[in-house]
């Protein structure tokens, strides 16, 4: 498949839809705009790529809703050149859309069908990040801290690993629940004490669980 023309009306077209839906970050919306999310997806599904909808990727995960992306990265709060890790890099979609944001990207993959696919195809896009094959759960503590932490599936607690991978003033978003989510923004607000906030209701597919030690 290829980016052509009528891709980028589309995508024009769902960045306005989000800004119906309450997506204000310009950056983010610009990312939205560039990102070219059909290729990210299955060939047959090319048509319903620029719906706001989740789509199936393999391996029994999903390529996340386009509002889902555009909140949790708008939630970040990050600007160009700061360094955020995601927890499950699925189709990669999240990824780039981070990177077109000026983001360093460092993400983690606990599917090796999904990490050896993704990291192939954004790799041919020509998006430069960090992937790693591993447990979403530990983390990347050899590039923390982080300005920000982004979980892509939804987790049943919040892993004291990645709160402590955070900078200070750095913020992690992260699905909480088993059956449905509540999309929770935890910030660092010194070396010792964080806040949480709670941000609606979501359905993710779940985190898998910790790896035996």
């Amino acid at each position: 498949m290829k980016d052509l023309p009528r891709h980028i009306g589309l995508r024009n077209l769902l960045a306005d839809l989000l800004v119906e839906k309450g997506i204000e970050n310009e950056n983010v919306l610009q990312a939205i705009r560039k990102v070219p999310r059909h290729l990210f997806m299955e060939s047959s599904f090319e048509q319903r790529a620029y719906l706001d909808n989740a789509f199936p990727i393999g391996a029994g995960q999903t390529i996340s809703q386009p509002y889902t992306v555009a909140y949790q990265s708008e939630l970040l709060g990050v600007t160009e050149g700061q360094k955020v890790l995601e927890i499950g890099t699925g189709s990669g979609y999240q990824a780039a859309v981070l990177c077109a944001m000026g983001v360093k990207v460092y993400s983690i993959e606990r599917q090796k069908e999904l990490f050896d696919h993704s990291s192939a195809l954004l790799r041919s896009l020509g998006y430069s990040i960090i992937q790693k094959y591993g447990d979403g759960y530990k983390g990347m503590p050899a590039f923390a801290p982080f300005d920000g932490i982004v979980v892509t599936a939804g987790a049943p607690l919040i892993p004291k690993a990645l709160m402590a991978q955070l900078k200070v003033g750095g913020r992690l978003i992260i699905p909480v629940g088993v059956d449905s989510q509540i999309m929770t923004v935890v910030t660092r607000v010194s070396e010792k004490k964080f806040t949480k906030s709670e941000k609606g209701a979501f359905k993710f597919v779940p985190m898998l669980k910790e790896k035996e030690r």
